[in-house]
């Protein structure tokens, strides 16, 4: 297996190392991640002061910089989410700093049309399959998103951070519109993307992770660095996920791969000893995180204090700021 050159010919090389990284440690230990998705992050302050230790991996939520947000057709939930997210990039740049690891999940306001989260299919009309027309109303909405979001990111890229980015998350499901229409559809936005990224935006920092279990999903080795999947357990069930890593590791056996969300922090010995070879694990944030409704404190313990497990401290820098 090559996990060592990167789907975009043009990647910086700190993506490779990022990438050797990960080869280098694969089946011999787990990086440790969390999401946050406020200025606040609750999430990692929890985490420190529960264990003693902080994550290598960090998420950040991108939902509040949806250029089409209708803020005339929403409700409090939804205006809440926004508010409480807003200018989250700037705590990536202090992460940054910091030099841990960074992925980036866009929860993406629908390009045209919709109410309230307009993420979920339910609540916008916003059809895909034209959106992937070169021309229609759909296809300019969609490529002006994606153009703003690239501007976000181009500082990022300037300054040589590489960012972990997962985008159309969980596209084997119909709840968002980019799933909305099946994973041929999903396959083919996710390469649309990667084109508009990589050759017209000039974006090479990015490590290209996919984020589905379906097989007739993937985009194929040629625009995918990570194979990953999210995962939600009943509470309190700590496993190494090893039938679900035997699943999604069948689509390529030429991939990296990685629990992208859980709910669950697993049993991070039981993956190396059962051969399930995560190379990392990001939690969902808020109640996934704070508190013990999901994930005791005591194996969050047990878990950042593993000798298997990476935290920013065992962390090597993998770039500079």
């Amino acid at each position: 297996m090559n996990y060592y050159n990167p789907a975009d010919k043009n990647a910086i090389p700190e993506v490779e190392n990022v990438l050797r990284y990960l080869a280098d440690i694969n089946g011999k230990k787990m990086i440790t991640g969390q999401h946050t998705q406020t200025m606040a992050q609750e999430e990692l302050h929890n985490i420190l002061d529960v264990t003693g230790k902080e994550p290598a991996l960090l998420g950040f939520e991108l939902l509040s910089y949806s250029p089409n947000i209708n803020y005339l057709d929403t409700d409090d939930e939804c205006i809440t989410e926004i508010e409480l997210n807003r200018g989250t990039l700037q705590k990536a740049w202090e992460w940054a700093a910091r030099g841990g690891l960074i992925t980036f999940t866009w929860h993406w306001f629908s390009p045209l049309g919709g109410h309230s989260k307009s993420f979920f299919s339910k609540n916008t009309n916003f059809d895909v399959e034209k959106a992937l027309v070169h021309g229609t109303p759909e296809n300019t909405a969609l490529l002006s998103d994606m153009d703003y979001m690239a501007g976000l990111i181009r500082p990022f890229n300037d300054k040589h951070i590489p960012i972990l980015w997962r985008p159309f998350h969980e596209s084997e499901g119909t709840w968002f519109w980019w799933g909305a229409k099946g994973a041929e559809t999903a396959k083919r936005l996710y390469r649309l993307m990667f084109e508009h990224f990589t050759e017209k935006c000039g974006l090479h920092n990015l490590i290209w992770v996919w984020n589905s279990p379906l097989k007739d999903g993937y985009p194929g080795d040629d625009f995918v660095d990570i194979i990953s999947r999210d995962m939600y357990p009943p509470a309190h069930e700590y496993t190494s996920h090893k039938s679900e890593f035997d699943e999604l590791t069948a689509i390529t056996s030429q991939k990296i791969s990685a629990i992208a969300e859980t709910g669950v922090l697993p049993d991070v010995e039981a993956t190396i000893s059962e051969k399930a070879a995560w190379s990392y694990f990001m939690t969902w944030s808020r109640e996934f995180c704070l508190g013990e409704k999901y994930t005791s404190y005591d194996h969050l313990r047990e878990v950042y204090n593993s000798e298997l497990a990476v935290t920013i401290d065992k962390l090597p820098r993998l770039y500079s700021v």
